[in-house]
């Protein structure tokens, strides 16, 4: 276990980011295909009006599990960054992953353009060699960028209809009008707009210092052992490894830890809102202290075991209250989703309280609107619950196809006499139950109705 341990501390970070970002896509793209008895692993279909999470759809009417979504995504992001600091921006961010593939797959690995450990120097692309590769790098990534948003729009049109839509494209510009329109911003991100997205247009950036305490983990520089660069004022006043204050400070000023950053910033400055955790400033820390026989001057630690030689407290007040917080909303996630009703049933009273016939029955007629929300048809039918002396006078058993809605009409009557008052009429609450014939253990929902008796001078 030591040995693979050590193994695995040798890998450079970069390396690991890249199998994080394989990973990372290979579910994104995955995902939209994955279904369970018919339902989604992740759908917000505006189509459809519906939700499914984790093979359960859920009908507009049931979006109350949306907040509860939203609270975890922001908890654990909050949380996250409490431990990691942007791990999410630097290890799977997919602002991140296209620019790395853009980058460093297609400008570097496969054109050449660029060199890994210098992402400071942008190539001369006035020579019209380097223009001709240029052209074919966004002629690449403009296929890849389809790709994306075309993935990105699975969340909301599975994949089986949206292919369907593209057979009939002009029936359809909608749809291609949102996906050539998040491919044309993901090429003009990836091209153009680069890391600026970044330090200027994302909000994460801005609230990560509010988030990060002195247990962080982050990308950190060791003034202890490397010595100030930056004053209190963040100007720089060392340039040259033999201008540093003490001779037991060990940076070398080769600044390789600001050539490699994608962001364009000294990490020996200090926490910055531009970091983004990719740690490309730790490996190339590692590798030139390597050489010396000594450990990297940046390292992915914590204020406390870089600057004031404390352990990091992974458990610790905050961590525990995200914690706490994370438990009490998958809690309730789960206890909202299991009260997951498999038909939709609205009751609604006509405009007539009641009518009074021969024999003094007396009736009260309603509204059903009933909506099938399983993957297959089902027989609905009606009954009343309690109050045996209230009957169903007019319903009859149908059938909806899956998806389907479906108004009807159910009339309650009586001819016995539930209430002896003259003053007023008195109203009287019903239990209806409705369910599926195919299956009424599982597709039963329960309503409440108000039977209207009249007071006994509408009698005969």
């Amino acid at each position: 276990m030591k040995e693979k341990n050590e193994f695995l501390d040798k890998i450079p970070y970069r390396i690991k980011r890249y199998y994080g970002y394989i990973l990372a896509t290979l579910v994104s793209i995955s995902m939209p295909f994955i279904t369970i008895g018919g339902n989604h692993l992740f759908l917000l279909s505006f189509d459809k009006k519906q939700l499914h999470l984790l093979g359960t759809a859920f009908d507009m009417q049931e979006l109350y599990l949306m907040p509860f979504l939203l609270m975890l995504l922001f908890l654990g992001i909050f949380a996250a960054t409490s431990l990691g600091g942007r791990a999410w921006c630097g290890w799977a961010c997919p602002q991140t992953i296209f620019r790395v593939i853009y980058r460093d797959l297609i400008e570097t690995k496969l054109l050449g353009l660029r060199r890994i450990k210098n992402k400071q120097k942008d190539p001369d692309f006035s020579k019209p060699k380097n223009a001709a590769k240029r052209i074919v790098a966004i002629l690449i990534w403009s296929a890849l960028a389809l790709l994306a948003a075309s993935n990105f729009m699975w969340y909301f049109i599975p994949p089986e209809d949206f292919f369907a839509y593209l057979q009939d494209p002009t029936e359809h510009m909608v749809l291609i009008g949102f996906v050539l329109g998040i491919a044309a911003f993901i090429i003009y991100d990836a091209i153009w707009l680069k890391e600026d997205f970044c330090i200027y247009i994302c909000p994460y950036s801005r609230v990560q210092s509010v988030l990060y305490d002195d247990d962080t983990y982050q990308a950190i520089y060791s003034t202890n052992r490397g010595g100030e660069i930056y004053n209190e004022d963040k100007e720089k006043i060392i340039f040259k490894a033999k201008d540093l204050p003490m001779d037991t400070n060990e940076c070398t000023t080769c600044e390789a830890c600001v050539t490699v950053c994608p962001t364009h910033i000294d990490i020996r400055k200090g926490l910055q809102l531009e970091c983004i955790n990719c740690l490309e400033c730790v490996d190339a820390c590692t590798t030139v202290m390597g050489k010396l026989g000594k450990p990297s001057l940046v390292q992915w630690s914590s204020t406390n075991t870089i600057k004031k030689d404390i352990p990091t407290k992974i458990v610790r007040k905050q961590t525990i209250m995200y914690a706490v917080a994370l438990i009490v909303v998958i809690g309730l996630l789960f206890v909202m989703g299991g009260k997951k009703e498999y038909m939709l049933l609205n009751v609604n009273k006509t405009t007539q309280l009641y009518k009074v016939k021969e024999n003094n029955v007396v009736t009260n007629n309603f509204l059903l609107l009933f909506q099938n929300t399983e993957s297959e048809k089902l027989t609905f039918n009606v009954e009343v619950m309690d109050h045996p002396e209230i009957n169903i006078k007019r319903f009859k058993p149908f059938t909806l196809s899956p998806g389907k809605m479906a108004k009807k009409v159910l009339i309650l009557e009586t001819d016995k006499v539930l209430v002896n008052d003259a003053t007023k009429d008195t109203p009287i609450t019903v239990t209806l139950k409705a369910y599926a014939k195919e299956n009424p253990e599982k597709v039963t929902v329960f309503r409440k109705a108000v039977f209207i008796y009249p007071r006994m001078d509408k009698l005969k």
